[in-house]
C-alpha cells in the first residue's frame, strides 16, 4: 500500500496486533535506491522483527539484486509484488501486469529465491481479467520455485478495488498446493475474517484498506478468532491517544513540513465515520505546523469526548 504502510504506520499496526506489516512497494531500479523516498522506505531502524520488504519490477536480475540489497539493510522476508493494479505500475509491466507473462513470473521467482537466504513471499491477484484468471497456474509456479507463502487478493487486475472480492479462487488454490496461503480482499471486520478463513481454509489473512484510520482492527480480529468474542470499540480517549501518537511519529519521521502534509490523509481516514468529518477536515487541513495540527486534532477529540453521541466508531 504505497503511501500508507510507511514506518510510522507499520509500527502502529504491529503495536495494535498485526503479526506482520510489509513495507511500501520498493523499486528494484538501483538508480533510485538513494533517493529520499527510497531511503525512507528502506529504513527499518527500531522496527520489531520480522521485517518484510516488498519489491517490485520486471527484470529478474534487478529484482534479485534488490532482494540482496534489502536483506543487507535488515529484511527478514522479501515479498514480490505481482498484485498492484495501479496504471502507472502496470504500464511498466510490473505489479499485476506480470501475471500476463507466466514464463517471466517463473524467471523472477527463481532469481529472487536463489539470491537470498531469507523466505521469499509473493502477492498476486486472481488474474489479469475475468477471462484471464490464471492465479492457479501462478500458484503452482510459486510452489515449484520455492516461494515460502502466497498472498492472493480476490479480484482481477481490471477490477482494481471495485465490486466484491471473491474467495472461491483462493479456496481452490489452497486445496491444490502445499504453500501457505494468505487471503486478501474486503476483510473489514472480525466476522468477515472468520468467514473468509472458513471458506478458503487459508493459513492467514491480509488486511489493507480496512486498517486505514482503524489500525486497532488487527487486535479485534485476533481476539475474535481466538475467543469468539468481540472486543469493545476503543474509547474516544484511546483513539485520541492513538491518533496524536501517530501524528507525532509522522512529524518525527518525515520532518515537520512533509509530516504535516502526509498526516492529512490519515486524519481524514480516522474521521471518516464521525458526524463532524467534513468540518473537522476543513479546519485541520489548514494547519501548517506540527503543533497546530496536533492542537486542532486534540481539540476535536476533546469536543467529541464532551459529546459522546457525536462519535460513530469506525
Amino acid at each position: 500500500m504505497a503511501g500508507v504502510t510507511d514506518k510510522p504506520f507499520r509500527l502502529l499496526c504491529k503495536r495494535l496486533g498485526a503479526g506482520l506489516a510489509t513495507t511500501e512497494m520498493t523499486t528494484s531500479d538501483p538508480s533510485l535506491w538513494h533517493t529520499r523516498k527510497s531511503r525512507m522506505r528502506m529504513d527499518h531502524v527500531g522496527e520489531p522483527e520480522p521485517i518484510s520488504v516488498q519489491i517490485a519490477g520486471t527484470i529478474p536480475e534487478r529484482l534479485a539484486d534488490a532482494a540482496r540489497h534489502n536483506v543487507e539493510l535488515g529484511a527478514d522476508i522479501i515479498d514480490i509484488n505481482m498484485g498492484c493494479p495501479a496504471k502507472k505500475v502496470c504500464k511498466a509491466w510490473a505489479g499485476s501486469a506480470l501475471m500476463q507473462n507466466e514464463p517471466l513470473v517463473e524467471d523472477i521467482l527463481k532469481a529472487v529465491v536463489a539470491a537470498v537466504d531469507v523466505p521469499v513471499t509473493l502477492k498476486i491477484r486472481t488474474g489479469w481479467a475475468a477471462d484471464q484468471r490464471n492465479a492457479p497456474t501462478i500458484a503452482r509456479i510459486a510452489e515449484q520455485t520455492g516461494i515460502a507463502a502466497l498472498a492472493i487478493h480476490g479480484r482481477t487486475r481490471d477490477q482494481k478495488y471495485a465490486g466484491l472480492a471473491e474467495y472461491d479462487t483462493i479456496a481452490e488454490i489452497k486445496q491444490s498446493i502445499s504453500v501457505p496461503i494468505l487471503a486478501n480482499g474486503d476483510i473489514d471486520s472480525p466476522e468477515k475474517a472468520r468467514k473468509v478463513l472458513e471458506h478458503t481454509l487459508a493459513d492467514g489473512l491480509l488486511v489493507g484498506r480496512a486498517a486505514q484510520g482503524r489500525p486497532w482492527i488487527f487486535r479485534e480480529i485476533t481476539h475474535y478468532l481466538e475467543t469468539g468474542q468481540k472486543l469493545p470499540k476503543p474509547s474516544l480517549d484511546e483513539v485520541q491517544d492513538i491518533l496524536i501518537g501517530h501524528l507525532k511519529a509522522l512529524h518525527a519521521f518525515y520532518g515537520e513540513e512533509a509530516g504535516v502534509r502526509i498526516a492529512r490523509k490519515h486524519l481524514g481516514w480516522y474521521a471518516k465515520d464521525r458526524r463532524e468529518n467534513a468540518l473537522f477536515r476543513a479546519v485541520v487541513n489548514r494547519a501548517e505546523s506540527a503543533s497546530e495540527q496536533i492542537d486542532l486534532t486534540w481539540a476535536y477529540f476533546e469536543h467529541l469526548i464532551g459529546q459522546p453521541d457525536a462519535f460513530r466508531a469506525a
